[in-house]
């Protein structure tokens, strides 16, 4: 990663580097990126949407989003469990979603698993209580100094697979972590680390 500290923007505004101008980039970094998400299908879709990720650009699915939403009943993993070959063969001919296999039957898996924490303590409390609840406030300066994974990723992505997840090793996961808002890796200097810390105090 050798992106730039931010720089200010067209608006006036100081951005972290990664989603550069594009666009769509742009409202996924400034409207969703670190903002806490306690919602358990919301998370759901979000830790699928990051498997289909693994070897991709996340403006890739990002750009395929609500295609894969539509091919998917909006993620609903009580719809998703129940899919049987016929729909995972559907699903490997439409060219709107990242047409791959594993990944698919994966989902249906992490459905199935999704399930069985939800009649727990809830998937949004399960994820959660790594982090007591609590966004890690981070403060970090430079791009370069983000880490990739962690210990607590690692950590995480072990019980996932466990509980029958797949496509959710650590990097993965900690980036699921920071799109969820369990972390705020927004650099000081941008202008959505102080939103983000302020939603996470009242989420």
């Amino acid at each position: 990663m050798n992106e730039p500290t931010p720089s200010l923007s067209a608006d006036g505004k100081s951005r972290c580097p990664w989603p550069g101008v594009d666009p769509l980039y742009l409202a996924y970094h400034d409207e969703e990126w670190g903002a806490p998400e306690r919602d358990d299908r919301a998370l759901y879709e979000k830790l699928i949407l990051d498997g289909f990720q693994a070897g991709l650009s996340w403006i890739t699915i990002l750009r395929r989003r609500e295609h894969f939403r539509a091919a998917f009943d909006q993620f609903d993993p009580q719809k998703i469990a129940r899919y049987d070959s016929a729909k995972v063969e559907s699903l490997m001919q439409d060219a709107g979603i990242i047409r791959n296999r594993a990944k698919i039957e994966s989902a249906v898996r992490s459905a199935q698993a999704w399930l069985k924490i939800q009649e727990g303590e809830g998937f949004s409390s399960y994820l959660w209580n790594f982090f007591d609840g609590k966004t890690i406030q981070n403060a970090w300066r430079d791009f370069n100094e983000i880490p990739a994974q962690t210990e607590l990723s690692a950590r995480i992505a072990k019980d996932l697979k466990q509980k029958g997840f797949n496509f959710c090793g650590p990097t993965i996961v900690y980036a699921f972590c920071q799109a969820t808002g369990m972390i705020n890796d927004h650099l000081v200097s941008c202008w959505r680390h102080k939103e983000c810390a302020s939603l996470a105090r009242t989420s």
